[in-house]
Order: C-alpha cells, then structure tokens, then sequence
C-alpha cells in the first residue's frame, strides 16, 4: 500500500512509463511495422528488435545532440539492416526506395506515439513537480537531455541519471541509489514510478523506495505473482494520489 504522506521525492522511469503509458517500446515498434504493412512475422521482428537494442549498448551510435526522432530512426535503421543480412525480409519487400519509405513511416509512427504519450503525461508531470523534487532514472544511450527537450518537459527533470552517463544499468539497484542521493533525501521518503517490474519495481524495492508500477504491456508475459506498493493502469491515475 503506498504511504503517500511520507513521500517527499519521486523518481521517474521515463522510456515505457512516460513516453508509451506503460506499453514496451517493442510492442509499439512492432504495432508500427503492422501499420505500415511490413510483412514480417512478430518472431523476426523481436529477433531484430533485440539485435539492435544489443547494439546500441555496446556501440555509442547514438549521441547527446540527437532528439527522439533521431534515434528511433537508428533503430529502425539497424533492425532493418539486420532483418536484410538474415534474410528475413520476404523477397517482394527489397527495393532501397521501399525500405526508405517503410522506415520513415515507422519512424513517424513512433515519434507521433510519443509525442502524444508524453502530452498526456505532461499535466500530471507539472502537478507532481510543484509538489515533489522530481528526477528522471532511466536505461538510455546519453541523450535523454535532447529527448526531454524536444518534447519539453526537460525542465521538470533538473536531475537526470541515465545508464549511459553514470556506467550503471538497471536492474542494478545502485541506479536508484544514485537517484535517491540525488534528491538527498531517505530511500523510504521516495517513490520510484516504472513500467518494467523487474528492472523498476524490484531493483526500487531492494533500496527500500516505495514503488508504483505502471502496468500494461510488457516484453514478457507476467506470472501474476508481482508486487508493487501500487499497480496502475495508466498514467493519469497518478493525479488521484498525488496532485489532489
């Protein structure tokens, strides 16, 4: 049950939980791929979407300078790359101009969704930053700045750690003690709020934060025996326990 009287702290996960409303970013990469009629089965594109997340973290493609749009456009780059190096592509689909529309198309997808996403997100963000230090702790490539920038909310986030700055990634719990020290405050006197339980809430847990969990739709399927201070369905839930 969460104790809303002692907080006086919260941290944000932000790709899945303000960006998407608690949906994976694979689920929404590949509701772009539908969209845009790519005939790909959801095996092969999990395949690539893994390919090149992997890739990603080992290789320092994307830059600080690079908003959003940028980066889904690499992504959807080195999927595609991969999916044509594997074969995977059916052979009607391998035109150089087809593929360049494909992934502009899906690259819009995406960058629409988000946009939308963190709008709706935006109201409830700005109620909860005039009453609680906010900060962002998130698994991102070093461009967070430039992604809250381009949807304007970077001023809600004085406080970033992001894995790709401090070396740390989650689900290593020592991420949100990095954001717990940031706030300078107790661990028991934050909230952490993410959309993955297992690299949110259970790390979040372990430092001794109190957790929310933004829970819709996940990379895997749950089990049902997961736990969270409190479970929310959508974003905008928030405002009833906090900004009341």
């Amino acid at each position: 049950m969460i104790e809303a009287g002692r907080i006086r702290g919260v941290l944000f996960d932000y790709g899945g939980t303000v960006d998407s409303n608690g949906v994976h970013w694979a689920e929404v990469i590949w509701q772009a791929y539908q969209a845009t009629n790519v005939r790909l089965t959801k095996e092969m594109f999990r395949e690539a979407y893994v390919h090149g997340e992997r890739t990603l973290g080992k290789n320092p493609i994307i830059q600080p300078h690079h908003t959003f749009g940028d980066m889904m456009r690499l992504k959807i780059e080195i999927q595609f790359e991969w999916l044509r190096s594997n074969l995977l592509f059916p052979a009607g689909n391998d035109a150089q101009d087809c593929d360049l529309e494909f992934k502009q198309r899906i690259t819009d997808y995406c960058y629409s969704y988000a946009r939308a996403s963190v709008e709706k997100a935006r109201l409830v963000i700005e109620l909860m930053a005039s009453k609680y230090p906010l900060a962002m702790v998130t698994n991102f490539y070093g461009n967070m700045r430039a992604v809250l920038s381009d949807f304007r909310i970077d001023h809600l986030f004085p406080i970033i750690i992001e894995s790709a700055v401090v070396g740390v990634r989650k689900p290593d719990p020592q991420i949100f003690r990095l954001g717990v020290e940031a706030l300078q405050l107790q661990s028991s006197e934050v909230v952490v709020i993410g959309d993955s339980y297992d690299k949110d809430i259970v790390p979040a847990k372990t430092v001794g934060c109190q957790t929310i969990w933004l829970k819709n739709t996940g990379w895997n399927e749950y089990t049902g025996n997961e736990t969270a201070d409190l479970i929310i369905s959508d974003f905008e839930e928030l405002s009833t326990y906090f900004t009341n």
